[in-house]
């Protein structure tokens, strides 16, 4: 896997005007485990979804190469209720290098199959989603981001609401794709799971509250600073301008 950086310079991303992440620079070093952390409404999904090229800052600059960036998104933005079968979704993570109309060929068909085999989705590819259950989906979309093979992972809340089991094969699928060189960045609650797995940590309110080594972002006065910070947030704010 050939390293990728992803590198923030004084990055802003606004909802209809108002500030979701406030001037953001830093940079995911190549091969890099981290997990993004922060209360809720920290701006830490606008953040992936900017990385991933669907959220245009309004300041700033997201430096990374076309095609290095694959996003598992959360699940509960997303339809489950069209008729579609796990195999298409599967394939659905090879319209960058396919095409989106063009025919599916054997060797494509068999990579998605090998994708589902790998999250323990074996014959599941006829399946419909909307039969899956929460943890099967989540295996689903792990797959469909196997077959994209990218170098830079975004994972949104990869392991919520799963039993013990799945997440379990889910973290150990994150090991793998790590030992392999990949830039990994993952929205995490689980706190205990951050200090155990990820070397590095942004805790995000909004503004950056810390970005580094897990055991010097994760303070008891940094997560208290994130807390009051979002416990003062106001909606009717505009997004603000800070020279670069």
């Amino acid at each position: 896997m050939r390293p990728a950086t992803v590198s923030l310079r004084n990055v802003t991303v606004a909802h209809a005007g108002r500030p979701a992440v406030h001037h953001l620079s830093g940079e995911f070093a190549p091969g890099s485990l981290t997990a993004l952390v922060g209360p809720n409404g920290a701006g830490k999904s606008t953040l992936l979804r900017a990385i991933a090229g669907l959220h245009a800052p309004i300041e700033g600059q997201i430096v990374t190469a076309p095609g290095q960036v694959a996003l598992l998104p959360q699940q509960a933005g997303m339809d489950r209720a069209f008729p579609i079968a796990c195999l298409d979704v599967v394939l659905f993570g090879l319209w960058n290098q396919a095409g989106a109309f063009a025919p599916v060929r054997h060797a494509q068909r068999h990579r998605a199959d090998d994708a589902l085999a790998a999250v323990g989705l074996s014959g599941f590819g006829r399946r419909p989603v909307g039969s899956l259950s929460a943890g099967q989906f989540q295996r689903l979309l792990f797959a469909r981001l196997l077959v994209q093979d990218a170098p830079v992972l975004l994972l949104d809340e990869p392991f919520n609401a799963l039993d013990e089991r799945t997440a379990a094969d889910m973290l150990a699928l994150l090991r793998r794709w790590h030992g392999q060189g990949r830039t990994i960045i993952a929205v995490l609650h689980d706190m205990d799971l951050v200090r155990r797995e990820f070397p590095h940590t942004l805790l995000l309110a909004r503004d950056c509250l810390g970005w580094g080594e897990t055991a010097e972002v994760l303070t008891a006065a940094n997560r208290m600073r994130a807390r009051r910070m979002a416990e003062a947030w106001s909606e009717r704010e505009e997004a603000c301008h800070r020279a670069a």
